[in-house]
């Protein structure tokens, strides 16, 4: 006998200290099944427009999949709520040894609602199907020493960038090794003044054959093979070679040292490797005075090629440090290179140059524990930091969310990507890049049909919540797993995760985005100075006309906005009143 799909939702109200378990409507399981999907609807109807994402109205969903616990590749969960760095929806996604606890600590239910504010800082523990609110003992702990409070645990937690409602506040698992990072999750963790989620629980069985043929996929698949040889730490020589890696904070397309920081310096400087399963690599290890740190691709893009500094150790120092402060070191990685952008322009006088391990280490401290005025201002975002200083022009923003390190001056499609990435400026909603570096640029017809379909796509994955990387082995999008515990997508996948990027976009659109919003900053109209695309930049009238091709299959207005019929067509119209209250 297959094993049964959660149905129920467990919801902890910290105002009031109660703990309710409550059935998901089986219709919306079939429209979303789970994870982004299932949050989205469930945040859509909590919240109402203008919510404060720091104030106690706002929610935090800990969502599962349909098949958490199941599926081969590295076990996920989503972090959904409204942002406090760019006011939107925001999904964001940690794995390690913590969604698979989850799982088996929730029992029947799929996921986590955490509503209301405690009055002190309390710990939320999950077994056996139920939850218990207790006093968080390790306030002021950062995500290290939180983790190690529960030896007997998988442990989901906050540093003192949560703490102190750092914008761009992580959720750290597995001692800091994995992180629910883009978009400040953490900080709304902090202001409910929940320090860390503990899950006592083993994960779920079941599936074995399926589980066995799709893992033989994913390690015959070249991103499995890709993974197991290096993982995401490969990517800056990749973006290095096209030209699109960001370099000393947005001024270059190229880094001559990236031998230094890339595969071969890793693998040098690492004490181990690590796999999650047969079919699913962990990461390399790497020794720093902080404890030791797994580098990802985005350790070496943002805080090494992005701040200039060439010294692996350095950089490896670095990306603890924003793990054990609970930091997103994307964002944060941008805060240091617009500060060292803003006191070469003028715009503040704080000294400090790209190479300066010690010094951008430094501002990060700074920025964690709002320990300073300028600290303060770039805990907010550098958008918000420029609107206090000036210089909202010297590191490009989406939405307010800092770019990652993949330039769309080097790669065109990510121009588009990062403009409708429905979450802020995100190379995870699609990555288009990878197959444009082969083909050359594509015009604005096949940028947008490669966006909308991988935007859609990965919107049915972080449902189920399957690894992205796990996509290659999922050739039916997960089909055969749902049929096997009865699970009927409402007018199948492909429209399951159209259905959902538009949930996400009418609640973007109800906070007050619209075309203006799906933009890029000025920065990409200045040209790279060096590498394989020196003197390219995003130019605006081919810009606009992506965009427009973009709207035009996704079925939304001129404006950005879904129309009616695409409303009708997606079974949406529970949300159409809310739409047309806008547009009246």
């Amino acid at each position: 006998m297959a094993p049964s799909v959660p149905d129920r939702l467990l919801t902890v109200d910290l105002s009031a200290g109660s703990v309710e378990s409550t059935p998901i409507p089986d219709e919306w399981r079939r429209r979303y099944l789970g994870g982004k999907g299932l949050g989205a609807r469930y945040l859509y109807d909590e919240l109402d427009a203008g919510v404060d994402p720091l104030g106690d109205e706002n929610a935090l969903l800990f969502m599962l999949g349909p098949l958490s616990g199941y599926l081969p590749g590295e076990s996920r969960y989503a972090a959904i709520t409204k942002s406090p760095l760019t006011g939107c929806f925001l999904d964001s996604y940690a794995g390690g040894e913590f969604p698979d606890s989850l799982a088996g600590a929730l029992g029947p239910q799929m996921g986590l609602l955490v509503t209301g504010v405690a009055d002190e800082p309390v710990t939320l523990v999950i077994e056996g199907g139920d939850a218990t609110i207790a006093p968080a003992e390790t306030w002021g702990a950062d995500t290290v020493e939180t983790a190690r409070a529960f030896p007997d645990a998988s442990v989901a937690c906050i540093g003192p960038a949560g703490e102190q409602q750092v914008a761009y506040a992580t959720i750290a698992s597995n001692a800091g090794d994995h992180h629910a990072g883009r978009g400040g999750a953490g900080a709304v963790m902090g202001s409910k003044r929940l320090k860390a989620v503990v899950a006592r629980g083993e994960p779920p069985e079941g599936f074995d054959g399926l589980r066995e043929a799709y893992a033989a996929k994913y390690r015959e698949s070249s991103t499995g093979r890709w993974l197991r040889a290096s993982g995401t730490v490969e990517t800056i020589d990749f973006a290095n070679e096209i030209g699109a890696l960001s370099t000393r904070g947005w001024r270059d397309g190229h880094l001559e040292q990236t031998d230094e920081l890339g595969i071969t310096a890793v693998e040098d400087s690492a004490v181990g490797r690590e796999y999650a399963d047969t079919a699913a690599p962990g990461g390399f290890r790497v020794p720093t005075d902080e404890g030791d740190h797994v580098p990802r691709g985005a350790t070496a893009m943002t805080l090494g090629a992005g701040l200039d500094i060439h010294d692996f150790d350095a950089v490896a120092e670095l990306g603890q440090t924003c793990d054990r402060l609970g930091m997103d070191l994307i964002s944060a990685g941008s805060a240091v290179a617009w500060t060292i952008n803003a006191d070469a322009a003028g715009v503040l006088d704080r000294p400090l140059s790209f190479g300066d391990a010690d010094g951008a280490r430094a501002l990060l401290r700074e920025i964690a524990n709002r320990a300073t005025d300028l600290g303060d201002a770039l805990a907010d975002g550098v958008d918000a930091a420029a609107s206090r200083y000036g210089g909202r022009e010297l590191v490009p923003t989406v939405k307010s969310m800092e770019l990652p390190a993949y330039d769309p001056r080097g790669a065109q499609s990510m121009a588009l990507a990062y403009a409708t990435s429905d979450r802020g400026a995100c190379h995870r909603r699609a990555r288009p890049i990878e197959r444009e570096a082969f083909d050359g640029e594509w015009g604005a017809d096949r940028t947008a049909e490669a966006v909308v379909r991988e935007q859609d796509r990965r919107s049915v994955l972080w449902s189920l919540i399957a690894d992205d990387f796990f996509a290659d082995a999922l050739d039916d999008l997960g089909r055969a797993w749902l049929e096997s515990v009865g699970l009927e997508p409402a007018g199948g996948l492909a429209a399951v995760g159209e259905r959902i990027w538009n949930v996400t976009r009418l609640f973007n659109v109800r906070e007050g985005i619209s075309r203006a919003d799906d933009a890029l900053p000025a920065t990409l109209q200045e040209p790279l100075e060096t590498g394989p695309r020196a003197g390219a930049v995003v130019d605006r009238d081919d810009f606009d006309s992506m965009l427009d091709a973009y709207y035009s299959p996704r079925g939304w207005a001129a404006d950005g906005v879904p129309t009616a019929q695409t409303i009708d067509r997606l079974d949406l119209t529970e949300l159409a009143a809310d739409l047309h209250a806008l547009r009246d």
